[in-house]
């Protein structure tokens, strides 16, 4: 086979609106980064930062769940219509991988 793969590379079409609030969501998520990275480097104290990163770990959860939602709506329930039971194996190994 040469090395090259013989099966089409999985995309998810997502529209203007829909990655602009993605897109929002990890611009957020990269700024509070950025200011634990800064927390870190003024010596800030320790509840402090640990505060932040529970904001951050909480922002990450809840852009997951969006994702998961459309992934189940969208990609998930049109592979079941066209007849792809395979599908539940896939799912069944992402909720593995989300624990």
């Amino acid at each position: 086979m040469n090395g090259q793969c013989c099966t089409p590379q999985k995309k998810t079409y997502r529209n203007d609106e829909e990655k602009k609030q993605l897109t929002k969501r990890l611009n957020i998520i990269e700024g509070q980064i950025r200011g634990i990275k800064q927390m870190i480097e003024d010596d800030r104290y320790c509840d402090d930062v640990l505060t932040q990163m529970l904001a951050v770990n909480k922002a990450l959860d809840s852009l997951e769940n969006v994702i998961l939602e459309k992934h189940l709506e969208r990609c998930i329930a049109k592979q079941i219509k066209e007849g792809n039971t395979d599908v539940t194996e896939e799912i069944m190994n992402l909720f593995k991988k989300m624990r």
